[in-house]
């Protein structure tokens, strides 16, 4: 059904997206102050093209295949369960990770370094950033099959939304360890997850793979994706800068989304 290049560039953008985490690491190794006002923007960002290719690309596409396979009721149906499915996945692996330990709650850089804590917590944090870019890796290699004009967006969107994650790995490794070397190949080493997410989705999904397959896994990314921007991204954003900066980033992210999507149709 696909081609060798496409399932190899899909390969090939799931590595960019996570091994973003050691731009991360970097900024956390060497910034002694996180510039929180590009980062509130840049975070803003992510989610608006997150939340905008879901509700008007891979939902839109998802209900077409699944609607032709099963009539308009019952399409829509699983097209609903799918979305929700994809909530519920992602959903139960931040409820399985404590709080305090979660890469996905914001930390500034100066946060973390004067946090005693967070010195004993720097294997635990890696293992728990693994965990959650396990399911964005099948989000980007899945959706780089279907379309490349969304797919680069959500690469470039998921990288950036790894940054502050790579952060949250090295500090506290930096601190319990007193390697900067160490910090930063944990910090990028775990974002192997992403490609390792895809080469499990290959494995396991691409023999069965069949358009109606593809739509629900379609809208079980939309679901994962939208919950990543309203539960991780937009606190987040939040939290670093003001509240107006991260709106800004999240229209301009839905204007970009738009822009690029309109001018492959």
């Amino acid at each position: 059904m696909f081609s060798h290049s496409q399932i190899l560039f899909a390969f090939f953008l799931t590595v960019i997206a996570g091994l973003s985490t050691g731009i991360g690491s970097l900024i956390a190794l060497i910034a002694k102050k996180t510039n929180t006002n590009f980062l509130s923007i840049s975070l803003g960002f992510s989610a608006g093209i997150m939340i905008y290719v879901s509700f008007m690309e891979m939902m839109p596409q998802a209900l077409g295949e699944l609607t032709l396979a099963h009539g308009e009721k019952i399409g829509t149906l699983y097209l609903i369960l799918a979305f929700f499915a994809g909530i519920i996945f992602i959903n139960l692996i931040d409820f399985l990770i404590p709080e305090n330990i979660n890469p996905h709650e914001a930390h500034a850089v100066e946060e973390m370094q004067n946090s005693e804590r967070l010195k004993r917590t720097g294997i635990i944090v890696a293992l728990s950033i693994a965990i959650h870019n396990f399911p964005e890796g099948i989000a980007t290699f899945t959706s780089a099959l279907n379309s490349l004009d969304v797919a680069i967006p959500i690469t470039v969107a998921i990288a950036i939304h790894n940054i502050p994650e790579g952060i949250a790995v090295a500090v506290p490794i930096y601190h319990a360890t007193g390697n900067r070397k160490k910090a930063f190949w944990y910090s990028f080493l775990s974002g192997l997850a992403e490609p390792l997410g895809a080469l499990l989705a290959f494995i396991f999904l691409m023999r069965f793979w069949t358009p109606v397959l593809n739509g629900l896994i379609l809208a079980a990314v939309a679901g994962i994706m939208v919950f990543i921007s309203l539960d991780e991204l937009l606190p987040s954003a939040e939290k670093y800068g003001k509240h107006h900066l991260s709106i800004t980033g999240v229209v301009l992210g839905m204007a970009v989304m738009a822009v690029s999507l309109f001018l492959f149709i």
